[in-house]
This record gives C-alpha cells, structure tokens and sequence, in this order.
C-alpha cells in the first residue's frame, strides 16, 4: 500500500471516494489510493497567506460570476484519490452544484501553501503536481511563505504541468488571467503582522 509512504493513515479500512466525500466536515484526511491520510498541519502563517490569497481571487474573479473556495472544498482528481487544496478556483460559466461534496470538475487554478515539513512539500511538488496535471486543472501555484516565493505553473501540451514563472515581490500581472493582479509586496506585508519567527514551532496558549 502506498500511502502509509507518504502520510499517516487516519482510517483502518480503505474508502471509495463516495465515501470520502461524505465524511463529515470536521473530519481530516485527504484520499490516496482508497486510503484516508493525514493533511498537514495549518499554522498562522499558513493560514494568513491562505486569506490574502481567497480574499485577492474573490475581489477579482466573483465579480466576473466565477468562484473562489478554500480548503473544504473537495475535488476527485482520479478514481480513489480526493484532494483539498488550500485555494480552488473556477470561471465563470462553470457548472457547480449546490449540494455537491465533491467536485469532479477541473478548476482554472489550484493553490497549495508550503508547510515546512519535508513530507509536506514532497507532496504538493511531486505527488500533487501530477496529480492536477492529469486531472486537467490548467493552473497550479505554490506559495512558500518562509521563503517569499510565489511559483505559477501552467498546463502544457504534453499533459504536464511547466514552470511560467516565479515571483517574490511587486505587483505581478499573472500570464493568462486577464486583470488578475498580485501584490506580492501587500502579501508579505500581512505575514508580517504575525509575531515570532518560523522557529517557535509550539502552539499558541489561550488566556482567560
């Protein structure tokens, strides 16, 4: 079995993607080979770059009548695997479902956010990217927070995804979608509100 490789498994019998998609809302775990497995752990940083991103898609791609969702949102990329990606986003013209918990529709644009760990980025570089490639969605990005870099794939002819570009700073017209604009300056200026450093590592503690 694969997946035990690559990720905790958090479910002791394998599931189809039926059954994934209808787990419920509070339960973790993405699809690999018919087997639930861990998702990585947001931190605040995570999550920060992962609201500037929903909130710059949404100002420019609801407007048009398209849709931007976060990383409820399900897709079966193939027959026994279901992804959640941090950012997913459709074009207007896109045929969704009200009561659907899964899409099987290939998005415009998928967004993983890097987490440190190495499992984590092995598989938003390697398994991942693939994985969109063949399941047609036509842009792929990947945002490392720590490292200030935004990479932007596009699918090719050759049913892979390649490398436009990588950016880490200014105002950026992204190739291919027309008027969508990054501030990439305004996009580090919100990571810097957190506190601390990427070596605190522990959780916060509530007080009260």
């Amino acid at each position: 079995m694969s997946a035990g490789a690559t990720a905790e498994l958090f479910h002791p019998e394998p599931m189809t993607l039926e059954q994934w998609a209808d787990l419920d809302e509070d339960e973790p775990g993405e699809l690999v080979d018919g087997w639930l497995v861990e998702e990585e752990v947001p931190t605040n940083l995570h999550e920060a770059v992962v609201s500037w991103l929903i909130s710059t898609l949404r100002s420019w791609m609801v407007p048009k009548g398209g849709w931007v969702f976060g990383s409820e949102h399900k897709l079966g990329v193939a027959t026994a695997r279901g992804r959640k990606p941090d950012v997913t986003v459709y074009l207007p013209g896109t045929r969704l479902r009200r009561n659907a918990s899964l899409s099987r529709t290939p998005p415009a644009i998928v967004v993983e956010v890097l987490s440190p760990r190495p499992r984590d980025v092995r598989r938003d570089r390697k398994e991942k990217l693939g994985e969109y490639a063949r399941f047609g969605v036509r842009f792929y990005w990947l945002v490392d927070p720590r490292a200030r870099l935004l990479e932007m794939f596009e699918l090719g002819g050759d049913g892979g995804h390649r490398l436009l570009g990588s950016v880490s700073e200014g105002k950026v017209e992204v190739p291919g979608l027309e008027g969508l604009e990054l501030d990439m300056d305004g996009l580090w200026v919100e990571v810097n509100r957190l506190e601390g450093d990427e070596d605190d590592g522990d959780a916060e503690s509530g007080e009260g």
